[in-house]
């Protein structure tokens, strides 16, 4: 694989970082900027926008991210993701201030296009 081939739109199903492994459902667009960097927006439960930056290599994709809570506070943290292939991302992450005794983890979907479908 290479960092081209994650550029899309997944969906996403996931757990947060803390003893209930409280789940969750989303959307992650995955893009490019002009220094070949990956370009991450999550989008969590409709409503929760977040974003970072980040790299890859050997099929690891590592992600910086950072977002404003619902109290208003910054909130920054990293997800780490094996690409098993284009169309599936298996990950986990930490923010800094969440729990250090628990990981989230997130399973990422490549959303096909009806394009994508007839190949």
């Amino acid at each position: 694989m290479n960092i081209q081939d994650l550029v899309g739109e997944y969906n996403i199903i996931g757990s947060n970082q803390d003893e209930e492994s409280h789940d969750y459902k989303g959307r992650l667009v995955l893009s490019l900027d002009e220094n070949t960097r990956v370009v991450a927006k999550w989008t969590i439960n409709t409503n929760q926008e977040q974003a970072g930056t980040g790299f890859f290599k050997n099929n690891i994709l590592v992600i910086n991210f950072r977002y404003s809570g619902e109290d208003d506070n910054v909130y920054k943290g990293v997800a780490v993701y094996q690409c098993v292939s284009k169309d599936i991302l298996d990950g986990f992450w930490s923010e800094k201030h969440g729990n250090p005794l628990y990981l989230g983890e997130e399973r990422c979907f490549r959303i096909k296009t009806n394009t994508e479908l007839l190949d």
